[in-house]
């Protein structure tokens, strides 16, 4: 503290190299290059076994009987567990609403739901053991889609059911509903020059990070669990998983191993109750570690959905009104359906100024795969609908797509769909200039005097064309993305920072929950301390349950919240060895008692950067330590009538431009370019940032032209649970991708960042879309666009 009693800070212009602002490079970056970093499906303990898990053949049916006697006969096994075996009455769990079983009980509710676990000394054994449980199904009428989960008679998939949101929706297989009303939207479509309407589906997107589903349990003496595992969320997993076992939270000590990636897929427990179960049961080491193929089964996708959209403007090109109804399928299974209802409710509308709006958002439950997080989630699907109506507007009052855009576009003070103002930069016309005004790719780039490069061609190596019906096409898209969680969810995360002298010289050392699953929080921290507090060496402690939770790695939430987190803690400790050294140095050095003061470099200074002491002088012999948690601005549930309410904490924004070339012989499609231009308040590692706005950007594109898990409409049964038949983009099909960085400081937030994980994603797949369009005419509402829907075949 300085002599005023206001808090003693630290400018960002700090000497002390690897701060915010720079391209620090990542500590697990190398590791993970070459093959050196230690996922979680590589961890290994003496005599551990191995746990498989069965799961069902069928997506609804009663269970008849379960035999287990061959399996437990098989040798090599140790344990083969039911949902009779489970040690608690607490046999269900859930991110919100606690309707997902442990194991299977009385009936299954879809494709792959787990019914049995076995552990054996050998992973091929316990897969063998499986295959020899007898289990007698009786099959039932499956609900797939609104009108068969909502029919008179049709099956219940939870019944008696007594969620919170149970009482406010019209049938059972609703999982929530939320509407948004504004103005009068019927009245001000009497006002409007011209009205477009739309049907769009939404497919299913999986996840598809590269490490499946893996972890290590090992029973402890005192009876409880050690639980190395990967996930977004270590304390959401605690708070479910120690009352199925019966332990306190305190007996399951979960230790964050390496992480292959997320993207929502991981919010949700997979294997960490069976792991423990198992571990517990045999009193050995579990591991379990997924295929692909029992991956695709053992997390949540993206909700597939429908869209109906109505829009009206004048002939000028003001948007006078918005109707919408939005039916998203949540599966078996609740998950985080209630949040995505939310976030697709409350963003229906895009980053426009609309006052009269109409919108209706609902999730179901049906025996499809369970949906819940991913990359975007709700905002993603509804961008993909509205943004197609402003291209069909514009067309309709023969405008520039573009021009339209801006001419309505949202900016800093504009009211919200929900009656919440938006109080930071909002750069949508700024953002939407920028990627129209980047120059376009050169045509025909296949063409050289070295000679056709077929790589540059719709169907690439498989030399389908030399250029014959190849159209080039042009779209653009832009969308906006809440920041953290919403509607009253108190969002907070906790940070342990310590500052001591090891050999010499200061250290800080970072101990947090977060979640590193590829995002480059471990980097941002040590960012963060090095900035605070004036050091060069920061250690960052493994993330674990020994520190309070840091919430999940997602809602592009962590170097907002755990940062803030962090930078809170910082300044904390900072204050504290300030006090130490006036305490231990005051007559030493007068300054101490009269000016206010920063650290440096490792040095203690004034404000007018005389050098009073080495933090080394400052910090010999003690060591200063702080946990401290942070939150963000408070949030409101939105209304369940009007929809209205201050729901979310930060919005961010990012636009795109595809170029793509299309041979509209064959329906193939060759997306050359996707320039993104996104605000993101401050760059805290900038190369960070740049790679994440691509990595957004390139999911996009993969729900835009190739990626669906296709299930049966008859059946419910998966088709596609493979990386053979689930295509996702490689090397050879992402784009250019260049990226215009905007940072216009939200003041509200550490440093004036904006959370930027997702809002890549929301525009890159309509820009596609739009670029497809403008090359063929075709309508193409539906994702992902395939060869037979350019063709007519």
């Amino acid at each position: 503290m300085g002599t005023t009693g206001t808090p003693t800070k630290i400018t960002q212009g700090s000497q002390t190299k690897g701060g915010i602002g720079e391209s620090t490079l990542r500590p697990d970056g190398t590791l993970k290059v070459t093959g050196e970093f230690a996922y979680s499906s590589d961890m290994w303990h003496e005599d551990m076994l191995w746990g498989f898990t069965l799961r069902s053949t069928v997506a609804h049916a009663e269970i008849v009987s379960i035999d287990t006697s061959e399996a437990l006969a098989q040798s090599g096994v140790y344990a083969v567990l039911t949902y009779d075996d489970l040690p608690t009455s607490i046999k269900n769990y859930g991110l919100e609403i606690q309707d997902t079983p442990v194991l299977a009980h009385g009936k299954v509710r879809h494709h792959g739901e787990p019914v049995a676990l076995v552990a054996a000394d050998h992973p091929e054994t316990a897969r063998r053991a499986a295959a020899k449980i007898k289990i007698e199904y009786k099959e039932l009428p499956v609900v797939t889609d609104e009108a068969s989960a909502t029919a008179d008679g049709a099956p219940l998939l939870h019944e008696g059911r007594n969620d919170h949101h149970a009482g406010h929706v019209a049938h059972p297989n609703i999982v929530h509903r939320q509407p948004i009303i504004r103005g009068d939207a019927a009245g001000a479509a009497k006002k409007a020059d011209v009205i477009v309407s739309g049907e769009y589906v939404f497919g299913m997107q999986d996840q598809a990070f590269l490490g499946p589903e893996s972890g290590l349990a090992v029973p402890a003496e005192d009876g409880g669990v050690d639980l190395y595992i990967a996930t977004q969320w270590l304390h959401s997993d605690l708070r479910q998983i120690a009352p199925v076992l019966g332990l306190p939270e305190e007996k399951v000590r979960m230790t964050l191993s390496g992480v292959g990636g997320a993207f929502g897929g991981r919010e949700d427990l997979s294997m960490q109750i069976h792991a423990c179960l198992l571990a517990l049961r045999t009193n050995k080491p579990v591991k379990i570690v997924y295929n692909r193929f029992e991956s695709f089964f053992g997390h949540v996708h993206r909700h597939p959905a429908k869209l109906w959209y109505e829009h009206g403007a004048t002939k000028d090109g003001k948007i006078t009104h918005m109707k919408c109804r939005i039916v998203l399928d949540g599966g078996a299974y609740a998950s985080a359906s209630p949040a995505v209802v939310g976030n697709a409710a409350s963003l229906a509308v895009g980053p426009y100024v609309i006052d009269d709006v109409e919108i209706e958002a609902v999730a179901l439950y049906t025996n499809n795969p369970p949906c819940g997080a991913m990359r975007g989630f709700g905002a993603v699907q509804a961008c993909f609908a509205y943004e197609a109506q402003m291209d069909k507007l514009a067309k309709k009052l023969g405008l520039d797509p573009v021009e339209f855009r801006q001419l309505n576009a949202m900016e800093q003070g504009t009211i919200m769909p929900t009656g919440q103002p938006v109080d930071s930069p909002a750069p949508v016309a700024e953002i939407l200039r920028r990627v129209k005004a980047r120059p376009l790719p050169p045509e025909r780039q296949w063409e050289s005097s070295e000679g056709a490069d077929v790589r540059q061609l719709p169907g690439g190596l498989s030399n389908t064309t030399h250029g014959e019906g190849v159209v080039r096409g042009v779209g653009y898209a832009v969308g906006i993305k809440n920041v953290g969680f919403s509607e009253g969810f108190d969002d907070y995360s906790t940070a342990r920072v310590r500052m001591e002298v090891i050999n010499g010289e200061p250290v800080a050392t970072v101990h947090t929950a977060m979640a590193e699953v590829g995002q480059g929080g471990v980097t941002v921290h040590a960012q963060i301390a090095r900035t605070e507090l004036g050091v060069a060496q920061v250690t960052i402690h493994p993330a674990d349950t020994q520190v309070g939770s840091a919430g999940s790695t997602s809602a592009s939430r962590q170097t907002y919240v755990t940062g803030g987190a962090v930078k809170h803690s910082c300044e904390l400790v900072r204050e504290k060895v300030l006090e130490l050294g006036r305490r231990k140095l005051g007559t030493y050095h007068p300054a101490w008692a009269t000016a206010d003061l920063l650290l440096e470099g490792g040095k203690v200074v004034t404000d007018g950067g005389e050098v009073l002491a080495d933090l080394v002088d400052v910090l010999e012999g003690e060591s200063v330590e702080v946990e401290a948690e942070w939150r963000h601005r408070p949030t409101e549930a939105f209304d369940l009538v009007t929809g209205q309410g201050n729901g979310h904490v930060q919005y961010s924004f990012a636009a795109h431009r595809a170029v793509v070339e299309v041979d509209t012989e064959l329906g193939l499609v060759k997306v050359i370019e996707l320039a993104v231009a996104q605000d993101v308040g401050k760059a805290l590692n900038p190369l960070s940032v740049v790679g994440q706005i691509q990595g957004g950007t390139t999911q996009g594109l993969g729900v835009a032209v190739m990626e669906e898990i296709i299930v049966d409409p008859k059946t419910a049964k998966v088709r596609n649970p493979s990386f053979t038949d689930y295509l996702i983009p490689t090397i050879l099909d992402t784009p250019t991708i260049p990226v215009d960085v905007l940072e216009l400081a939200d003041e509200h937030a550490p440093y004036g960042l904006r959370g930027i994980g997702e809002a890549p994603t929301l525009s890159s797949t309509p820009a596609v879309l739009a670029a497809i369009r403008n090359a063929t005419g075709l309508e193409l509402n539906k994702t992902p666009v395939r060869p037979e829907h350019l063709t007519g075949t």
